[in-house]
């Protein structure tokens, strides 16, 4: 995604967390520690079906959101690694024919 996508679905999410009555920093804030413009798109989500009633609510959600993209990046890493270590266990070092 360009810049100028982020930009605009951030504009998206402040947008929809002042619609809810809360202050645009709040979106500013929340838009800048989710990063993505998926995670974004995630949040504006939730702030649009439950419609939170209190800025806690708002940031538990973006807490939740970034655990799980935290959590689906070490697995990715761990699946890397696994397929890394059993590369060397199928065709060894690759030193000098030794195994």
């Amino acid at each position: 995604m360009s810049s100028t996508d982020w930009i605009r679905t951030k504009n998206r999410l402040v947008e929809e967390i002042v619609h809810l009555g809360f202050p645009a920093e709040l979106g500013e804030m929340i838009a800048k520690n989710l990063g993505s413009p998926q995670a974004m798109e995630r949040m504006i989500s939730y702030l649009k079906y439950v419609k939170p009633k209190s800025d806690e609510l708002i940031v538990d959600e973006m807490l939740a959101i970034c655990s799980d993209i935290s959590a689906w990046k070490d697995k990715k890493a761990s699946e890397q690694a696994n397929a890394a270590y059993n590369e060397v266990l199928n065709t060894g070092f690759g030193t000098d024919g030794e195994e």
